[in-house]
């Protein structure tokens, strides 16, 4: 992919299992990657799981201003930013009847304001791309919530309609937006969560990145402003 091999991506949320197999995947496709994450340092094993571009550590990008110096930081280090995805973002499960409202609040600010503070902060060098574009991590939740699923399954409708939203706003200015919507991912940290669960129905993280990926490639030049389920056989 000689064309791609010098391009830039940038992804939210690279330290953890989804986030890890983005890099690798994108990597392997000989994109150029930025690796963003609030852990304070990267996992010992990142270098040889994937080995990065560049890596910042400890970034809240529920602050915009944060999310602005690390942007500038990249494009300053690579000369450009052609593509973001944003991973980055949290799940709390909790009853509106027995939870706490509170929680509303931190699911809308670590799924919905991380990625629009990226995405915001990001958009100067995408604008600039010849084929700039934003993936933003969603779930299938954000169709219909389950029990113990409001707050969280609200949040990630919000990452969708930002998506439709800057999607709209891009269109005509080169910028594609687009949107994966995992069901459960098959990760430690789910398996531990779910002991009991059939693990075989879950989406691997391999298989959203191979979406994921899709939806930076030229093949899906026609795409804008959609949401993707990726469920598995859930």
């Amino acid at each position: 992919m000689a064309q791609q091999e010098q391009r830039v991506v940038v992804v939210t949320g690279a330290f953890g299992a989804l986030g890890r197999q983005v890099v690798r995947s994108l990597s392997d496709d000989g994109w150029r990657v930025a690796l963003v994450d609030a852990a304070p340092a990267a996992p010992a094993d990142l270098a040889v799981a994937a080995p990065p571009a560049a890596v910042h550590a400890g970034i809240d990008l529920g602050d915009a201003q944060a999310a602005r110096v690390c942007a500038q930081a990249i494009a300053a280090a690579f000369g450009r930013i052609d593509a973001l995805v944003n991973i980055a973002g949290g799940f709390r499960w909790q009853t509106i009847e027995a939870g706490d409202p509170g929680a509303w609040d931190q699911m809308f600010a670590m799924n919905v304001k991380t990625a629009l503070h990226m995405s915001r902060a990001a958009l100067p060098w995408l604008l600039a791309s010849p084929a700039g574009a934003i993936v933003n991590v969603g779930a299938a939740a954000a169709a219909r919530a389950g029990a113990g699923m409001g707050a969280y399954a609200a949040a990630k409708s919000g990452v969708l309609r930002l998506t439709e939203a800057l999607a709209e706003e891009g269109k005509d200015r080169g910028l594609r937006v687009n949107a994966v919507l995992p069901g459960i991912i098959d990760t430690p940290a789910n398996r531990r969560e779910m002991p009991q669960a059939d693990t075989s129905r879950w989406v691997t993280p391999d298989a959203v990145a191979d979406v994921v990926g899709f939806l930076l490639s030229p093949a899906s030049r026609a795409i804008t402003g959609a949401g993707i389920p990726v469920t598995g056989r859930l």
